[in-house]
């Protein structure tokens, strides 16, 4: 993937395109995660901070960071989610949903230690995360 795809919020009112291509795409299990979804598991793609661009409605984004690790981005007019800036790691999770175009291609589960639901799609199950994204790089079996 290299070309420019655009994303937006539930009411429309937010529009962001991200740009080249994602670092990684996946399955977050975190409570973190999943509770700020309210779903059992969230699906993510990662892109480089400068991948990502608001286009319309930049007034219209609040941001929560619970951590201070990641700051976590939805519209103030619908509450829908956009995505989430990892500092730290210099990415911003993308949430699939909310870029129709993006082909999600899932190469991993993370934090599945903290799963509430089992999946078993063959894919690798980390207890946090890789080492390349500062984890432990532990596996867990399916």
């Amino acid at each position: 993937m290299s070309d420019m795809i655009k994303g937006k919020c539930f009411c429309g009112a937010v529009e962001f395109e991200v740009s080249g291509t994602p670092s990684g795409m996946g399955y977050c299990h975190c409570s973190d995660c999943t509770t700020w979804h309210g779903a059992p598991v969230n699906a993510f793609s990662l892109w480089p901070r400068g991948s990502v661009t608001v286009i319309k409605g930049n007034d219209n984004i609040n941001s929560f960071s619970k951590t201070g690790r990641s700051h976590r981005k939805s519209c103030m007019i619908c509450g829908g989610n956009l995505f989430n800036d990892l500092p730290s790691m210099e990415l911003v999770a993308v949430y699939p949903s909310v870029v129709p175009e993006l082909e999600h291609e899932p190469a991993m589960h993370l934090c599945y230690k903290e799963k509430t639901i089992a999946i078993k799609d063959g894919l690798p199950k980390f207890s946090d995360f890789p080492t390349e994204f500062g984890g432990s790089g532990e596996t867990l079996p399916e």
